[in-house]
C-alpha cells in the first residue's frame, strides 16, 4: 500500500511508518463510543461556589500571584480562519440577485456602521470603487461593499484568521481579538508585573500576527503597566494525519504524494507540552468582550485559577506524604475521598484493595495533569457537553464529550445528552507540572480511542479524515478534571459576522 517515495515523505514529516499505518487502521474500523455514566450537573460532578466561597478561591489566587510561585500563561488557540464567518456573505456575492434578500443579508447591511471594521471598510471602497460606503448602498452596489470586505483588493477578511479582523470600537481606535486576550491577561494573569501570551497560529499568518504585536502591545503595556511576553507556535506537521478514499485506500494528490491534513485542535496537545508554565489559562480567540464587560470574565478566571491552586495544593501534599511513608489507613482513606469528592475520579472496587495496591492507585491517579473547566447553563449554544464517564481501568471520571463521542443508537445516552444541563465555552485553566516541579509529558495523557472520522473533498474528490483526540475532549481524557459553573456572560463567542453585532460586542 504505501511505497518507498511515501515512506520518505513520512520520514520527512517526522511521522513513523507505524503511526501512519495505525492512522490507516482507525479510519476503517472508526472509534468506540464511550460508556456514560450520566450527565454532569450541579451536585453531581459541576461545582457552583456561593459568594463566600468565590471570595476565598479568588483571593487564594491573588496571593499565588503576589507570592510568584509560578509561571502563569494564557494559551490562546488562535489559528482557526475568519471564512466560516462570512459564508452567508460569500453566498452574497455569488447569489442571483444584487440587493440583501436573506434575514443575515438584511441584518448585516442594516447594522454596517456598528461594525468596528467599518471604517477600514468605507476606506477600501473608495480605494477600489471611488465610493464610500454609504454611496454604493444608495445607488444599489452592495456587492461591492462584500467584495472589499472579503477579498484581496479590499480588507481581505475571507481569508485572514479570526484573531486579527477588528472587533470592538473604543474612542483610541477598534481592537482585534488578539488584542482583547492581550488585555485579559493583564487583568488576570500576570504576576511580577509580567504577563506571558502564548497564540498557536497558522503559518501562512504568523508573520501578520508579529506586526499586529509590534503594532499595538505596547498600548496596552502602558494603559495596564505590564510587561508582555508574547509567544508564537505553529501546529506541527507531525501531528497532520493521513486523508483516505473512500475505499480507505490512502488519497493521493495530483504530484502521487499522499495527502495529509491537519489533525485538528487536539494537535494543539503538543504546542501545550512545550509551554513551561505552572498554570496555563485556555480560551479560544473569539471569546472576548468589550472592557465595559469584561469584569464577569476576570472574576470568573480568578475563582477557576483559585479552584485549581486549592486542588492541586491538597494533592501535592498527599502524594508527598505517600513518597515520605509516613501515612496510616485511616489517612490513604482520607486521601480516597479526596479524590472522589473533589475531584470526582471513582473506583468502584476500590474496598478490596490492600494498602501497597491502593498506595500504586492513589499515586497514579493523583500525579495527573490537573484542569478546571468553567461550564455555562445550556441554552442552545453549540459546545461540548460535561459528563461523568468511564474510562478504560474501570474507573470514572468527568469528560468534556462531543455528540460524536456519543452512541446516538442508544437511547438513554442520547437522552443523557439532550437533558444535560450546561456544556463546556472552551474556558480552562490547567496545571501542567507535578508535585516536583517536572513537566508532565501531556501526549501520554491522551485517549487514542476518542479521535473521529470526517468526510471531506480535495479537487472534487470525497475523502475521509482522521481528526485526533480533541484538545479539551480526549487530549485530557486522563487528566484529573473539575468542572465548575460559570455565568452565560463569559461566553460570548463570534461565529458569524453579524455576531458583532449583538449588544455584547458593542
Amino acid at each position: 500500500m504505501l511505497q518507498e517515495q511515501d515512506l520518505q515523505q513520512i520520514k520527512k514529516m517526522g511521522v513513523s511508518e507505524a503511526q501512519v499505518a495505525n492512522q490507516l487502521k482507525q479510519i476503517v474500523t472508526g472509534f468506540p463510543f464511550l460508556k456514560l455514566k450520566g450527565a454532569a450537573e450541579i451536585g453531581n460532578g459541576i461545582l457552583a461556589p456561593d459568594d463566600g466561597e468565590r471570595g476565598k478561591y479568588i483571593a487564594e489566587w491573588k496571593q499565588y500571584l503576589g507570592e510568584g510561585k509560578g509561571k502563569v500563561v494564557k494559551f490562546v488557540p488562535a489559528s482557526g480562519a475568519a471564512s466560516r464567518m462570512f459564508k452567508n456573505l460569500f453566498a452574497f456575492l455569488t447569489a442571483d440577485y444584487d440587493v440583501p434578500t436573506t434575514d443575515f443579508e438584511k441584518q448585516f447591511f442594516a447594522g454596517i456602521r456598528s461594525f468596528a471594521f467599518f471604517n477600514e471598510l468605507d476606506e477600501a471602497c473608495k480605494k477600489n470603487y471611488s465610493s464610500g460606503i454609504d454611496e454604493l448602498l444608495a445607488t444599489g452596489n452592495f456587492k461591492a461593499v462584500v467584495d472589499c470586505l472579503l477579498n484581496e483588493k479590499g480588507l481581505n477578511y475571507g481569508a485572514l484568521p479570526k484573531g486579527l479582523l477588528l472587533f470592538h470600537n473604543y474612542a483610541d481606535g477598534a481592537r482585534t481579538p488578539m488584542e482583547e486576550h492581550l488585555v485579559e491577561a493583564a487583568l488576570y494573569a500576570q504576576a511580577d508585573g509580567e504577563a506571558n501570551v502564548h497564540f498557536t497560529v497558522s503559518h501562512d499568518h504568523l508573520e501578520l500576527f508579529k506586526q499586529r504585536v509590534a503594532a499595538t502591545a505596547d498600548k496596552y503595556a502602558a494603559k495596564y503597566g505590564v510587561k508582555y511576553n508574547i509567544s508564537f507556535s505553529e501546529q506541527k506537521p507531525s501531528t497532520d494525519t493521513i486523508a483516505t478514499t473512500m475505499d480507505n485506500e490512502p488519497f493521493r494528490n495530483d504530484d502521487g504524494t499522499l495527502l495529509f491534513r491537519p489533525g485538528g485542535h487536539g494537535a494543539l496537545i503538543a504546542n501545550l507540552g512545550d509551554i513551561d508554565a505552572d498554570v496555563v489559562f485556555i480560551k479560544n480567540i473569539d471569546n472576548v468582550v468589550p472592557d465595559r464587560l469584561k469584569g464577569d470574565t476576570t472574576e470568573y478566571k480568578q475563582l477557576l485559577a483559585g479552584i485549581l491552586i486549592s486542588l492541586q495544593k491538597k494533592a501535592f501534599g498527599y502524594l508527598e506524604t505517600l513518597d515520605s511513608g509516613c501515612y496510616n489507613h485511616e489517612k490513604l482513606e482520607e486521601m480516597i475521598r479526596f479524590l472522589q469528592r473533589n475531584l470526582f475520579c471513582r473506583r468502584y472496587d476500590i474496598k478490596e484493595l490492600e494498602d501497597t495496591e491502593l498506595v500504586i492507585y492513589l499515586k497514579k491517579k493523583l500525579n495527573r495533569p490537573m484542569r478546571v473547566c468553567g461550564m455555562v447553563r445550556n441554552v442552545g449554544e453549540p459546545g461540548g457537553g460535561p459528563f461523568i464517564a468511564y474510562n478504560s481501568d474501570g474507573t470514572t471520571s468527568l469528560q468534556i464529550l462531543e455528540s460524536t463521542q456519543i452512541d446516538m443508537a442508544n437511547k438513554e445516552y442520547v437522552d443523557m445528552f439532550k437533558g444535560g444541563t450546561h456544556f463546556n465555552p472552551v474556558d480552562l485553566v490547567c496545571a501542567t507540572k507535578n508535585y516536583r516541579g517536572e513537566s508532565f509529558d501531556l501526549p501520554k495523557y491522551v485517549d487514542a480511542q476518542t479521535g473521529f472520522i470526517s468526510f471531506k473533498s480535495k479537487g472534487g474528490k470525497d475523502l475521509k479524515a482522521l481528526e485526533l483526540p480533541g484538545l479539551w475532549n480526549g487530549a485530557m481524557s486522563d487528566w484529573n478534571t473539575v468542572f465548575v459553573e460559570v455565568p452565560l456572560s463569559t461566553f460570548n463567542p463570534v461565529k458569524t459576522v453579524n455576531d458583532l453585532l449583538r449588544q455584547e460586542h458593542k
